[in-house]
């Protein structure tokens, strides 16, 4: 599909227009993930701000190994996927196709790592509920009620992500891209910048809190 003009939809004028609004709609989408997490970052400052030593208690108890570890792994992705729209936008499908799987692979391993972690909270009483931990003060359970739907819901969008640029992968693979269109790949890699740039926020909230602070 070498030529621009044959993937463009019958509702628009050109390519150009195409691309525009398929760029606004998502950030239009983004504009309203951050208002859905932004509720739950609002909930966190004003307990965080009520309870610090409950909060600092809380942090402790969770990994920071498996943390840190996942930190790294989505600003890897972040960059095999930078570099497959780059390739995309070069028409490079070889390159495409290798950091797009690439980006697959790091998505991958940090929902296996965030499993590890998740696992190792069940078996530490950390679900908050009835059988929570008696180990730690009880507005702790706040801080992980909080730990559990933010890491969770992100979750959700890591595998939302998954499912996108698996697509973007077999489209590639089929040769659906060109210098001259790669908004697909483009609009794929947007969303996923966003996953990453939650995670970097919710990385120091959730596992870097300062007892002392």
């Amino acid at each position: 599909m070498s030529d621009k003009t044959s993937i463009v939809a019958e509702q628009f004028e050109d390519a150009d227009q195409q691309y525009e609004a398929s760029n606004l709609g998502m950030w239009t989408f983004l504009a309203t993930e951050v208002l859905f997490f932004g509720g739950l970052f609002m909930a966190y400052i004003l307990y965080r701000h009520s309870y610090p030593h409950a909060f600092a208690i809380g942090s402790q108890n969770t990994n920071l190994l498996f943390g840190t570890l996942n930190t790294a792994i989505l600003l890897t992705s972040s960059l095999t996927m930078a570099l497959a729209v780059h390739a995309a936008n070069h028409g490079r499908t070889k390159s495409l196709v290798r950091n797009l799987v690439l980006t697959l692979l790091f998505a991958a391993g940090f929902l296996v790592v965030k499993g590890f972690e998740y696992h190792e909270d069940f078996v530490k009483h950390l679900i908050p509920g009835p059988h929570f931990s008696a180990e730690l003060p009880p507005r702790a359970e706040l801080f992980f009620w909080l730990y559990w739907a933010m890491t969770g819901l992100h979750a959700i969008h890591v595998l939302v992500g998954i499912g996108l640029i698996t697509a973007i992968t077999l489209m590639a693979k089929r040769g659906h891209f060109s210098e001259r269109y790669s908004t697909p790949v483009e609009i794929t890699g947007l969303y996923w910048h966003f996953v990453d740039v939650v995670w970097i926020f919710l990385y120091p909230l959730l596992y870097l809190i300062d007892i002392h602070a």
